[in-house]
Parts: C-alpha cells; structure tokens; sequence
C-alpha cells in the first residue's frame, strides 16, 4: 500500500506497532490465504487449518485482555488487520471477525471462572466461535428472537433450550457458540446469553447454504432441541442478553466494513494491473479518458471510505458518546462503497471479470452480503436517524 493508503490522512498517520500489526496480517494474507482462496471459494472448503494458523500470531483475540492470551489491541488495530486480511479473501477475514465478537463478549461480559475455562483455547483458536442472534423470524427485529431456555434439574443448574438459529457462520465447524435466547418476558429485557459447547447435549446442524458469495465459510442452522446447557455457562445475568448483543455489534460493523474495505481494494489494484495490460485500438485502455475517470472515482471513493471508517474505529476506541452513530454510519458508507467499487472493478474487466479465473466475481459476490449482515445498511439509516432526532 502506497503512503495514502496506509495512513489515510495525517489524522490518521499510523504508529510503529500499527504498521508492525499491518504488516504481519499482510504478510500472512499473502502467503497463507491468497493463494488458496479461490480454490477454497470453489470448493465450498472452510480452511479451519489455516484459520488457526491466526492464533499465535495474536488474532484469535485481537481485543481481548492479555490474562487470558489476548492482544489487548484496539478497535483502529483491529480494523487494519481485517482490511489487510480482506484484500486476500474477504470470508475468510469476516470469519476472523465473527470469532474475535464472540470471543470479546466473553471477555467484557464474563466472569473470570468463564473467561479462565473459554477464553485461553478461543484466543489461541485451538477452539473457533459463532455468534448466535438471528433465527427464522426475527432478522432486523432482534428483540423479538423466539429461542427458549428455561431452567431444569433439581436445584435449576442447567438450561434447557429449544429453538433456532439461522445464517449462522461456522456453525458446524466452531466448537463455542455464543447464543442469544429467552429467558423471560417477550421483548429485549426477557433476552439472556448462553455459552453453548459444541458437544451440548440436543445441540444440532442444518445443512450447509447454498449461497451467492462466502463460499468458503460454512453457513447452517444451529438447532437446539431439549439442548442441555450448564447453568455457569450463562453469561453475565438473566435479562442482559440484548445488552451483550448489541455492544458486540459497533466493532462487528466496523470490522465487516474493514472487510468491504480490503477488498474493494484488491478489486481496484487488479482493475488497474488489468487496464494497464489490456489493450485496445492500439493502446492499452487505461489510456481512454473514460475508464482513466472510472478509475480516479474508484480511488476517491476508496480513501473517503478509508478516512470515514478510520473515523469511526477511533471514536469506538474513544468511547465517545457518538460512536454508535459513527460505527452505523461508517458500516452503510463503506460497505455500499466498497461493493459498488468492487462491481465497476468487474466492469472495467469487461466479460474477462466475469470468469472466476481472475477472482473479480468472487469479491462481488463476497462483498455483497456486507449490505446485509451486522445489520441491514437500512437499519444503519433508522440508527442514524434516531441519534440525529434524538429518539
């Protein structure tokens, strides 16, 4: 990355360890996934190898305290590593970011008998994690998830769970899920959290989806049926559920536009390889004017998307009282940029851009469901608008 993209402005000129920490998830995107990547997309193959091959580089817990093996890093770090891992496939990053949310919940919200037993194995990724908060009727509409769990046994020491959970990542693969479920009265205050091992008594898998992009993750069903959970495993207390759920979601957003962000740029470094070797009327066609514009565009877009979500990362880090706003307003901007860029990236390839040979139509299609998942960019704009009108 040149001096721009590195930095983004001279408000965000990176620190020693940061460009350290860019660099090694660099170097690692390189040699380890790039290579891989398309072969893992056609294959529907999730590299659960190479997956952990991450932990004792630090990111099975990029934000998690040290005690228990984590980096300790903040959201901004947190955001170069899954750019930098995103430019070599933007699924495999996003599965990264999906474990390091579940494994944060446990570590801001657990108690230390639970952050001693889970954390140590899920920051080394000798144990993968999912997140489970969206089931079959209750996407957007969070609060209205219909999972029960109840108490059972004789002096109430494990819970009983029925119910399911939809577009899971890793479900089937990851051995902790991190489950949203009722324990009470409908509505967000009726909602608990359950840390649910992957050996837990009723505890089963859909089949694999069959999906437009994120070939690579596993993505099924988890179903509990009369699923036996120990009680110690419930974390923080009954009724903080939608709480955990939702102060996981600003660094979730941020860290899916990270990934929009990587790899809109790998699109955008292979549209400009590609138009400098292609050639046309006697020239090669990144000497029209037309697509030269295109280009610049895409670049602008880029570095204002870049300069926004570093924004937002530092406000999150900040803890200051608009980061909610900011991380919803970084996640719609970035995610619809960087797909729109990847898309004309695809274009500029002409009909070349739509063959999987040169891993153009992988990133719109991964890129793709980033409008969608950590919330819809149309709930980003109710957020937004709520914190404007002071709702």
């Amino acid at each position: 990355m040149d001096t721009v993209t590195t930095a983004a402005s001279g408000q965000f000129e990176l620190n020693e360890d940061q460009r350290a920490i860019q660099t090694m998830a660099e170097a690692f995107a390189d040699e380890r996934v790039a290579p891989n990547a398309l072969e893992w997309d056609r294959a529907k193959h999730f590299p659960a190898d190479v997956i952990r091959e991450t932990g004792p580089l630090g990111l099975g817990g990029i934000y998690v305290r040290d005690d228990v093996g984590g980096s300790a890093l903040g959201r901004l770090d947190a955001v170069l590593i899954f750019e930098a891992l995103s430019r070599a496939c933007p699924a495999f990053s996003s599965f990264i970011s999906i474990h390091n949310m579940a494994a944060s919940m446990i570590d801001r919200f657990g108690n230390d008998e639970q952050r001693q037993r889970f954390l140590p194995k899920l920051t080394s990724m000798e144990w993968l994690a999912s997140y489970c908060l969206t089931e079959p009727g209750s996407g957007s509409d969070a609060a209205a998830l219909k999972t029960r769990a109840s108490r059972s046994g004789g002096n109430g020491s494990d819970y009983v769970v029925n119910g399911t959970k939809q577009f899971i990542s890793g479900a089937g693969d990851s051995d902790v899920y991190v489950a949203m479920v009722r324990t009470g009265e409908d509505g967000p205050k009726g909602i608990s959290t359950l840390i649910v091992p992957k050996d837990a008594p009723g505890l089963s898998f859909g089949a694999n989806e069959h999906k437009m992009g994120w070939h690579m993750q596993s993505t099924r069903t988890v179903i509990f049926e009369d699923c036996k959970v120990p009680a110690e495993n419930l974390l923080s207390d009954e009724g903080m559920g939608f709480k955990i759920a939702m102060a996981g979601l600003d660094g979730g957003r941020l860290n899916i536009a990270a990934c929009s962000l990587g790899g809109a740029q790998s699109a955008l470094d292979k549209a400009l390889t590609y138009t400098g070797e292609r050639k046309a009327f006697g020239s090669a066609i990144n000497q029209f004017q037309a697509l030269q514009f295109r280009l610049a565009d895409m670049e602008t877009e880029l570095q204002a998307a870049r300069i926004f979500l570093y924004a937002a990362a530092s406000k999150l880090d900040a803890k200051a009282h608009d980061a909610s706003k900011w991380s919803a307003m970084a996640k719609r901007f970035v995610t619809d940029t960087g797909f729109e860029v990847a898309n004309q990236a695809l274009q500029l390839f002409g009909g070349y851009g739509y063959l999987q040979d040169y891993g153009v139509e992988k990133l719109v299609r991964d890129l793709r469901v980033h409008q969608i998942l950590e919330g819809t960019n149309e709930i980003m704009r109710v957020i937004v608008a709520r914190h404007l009108i002071g709702k």
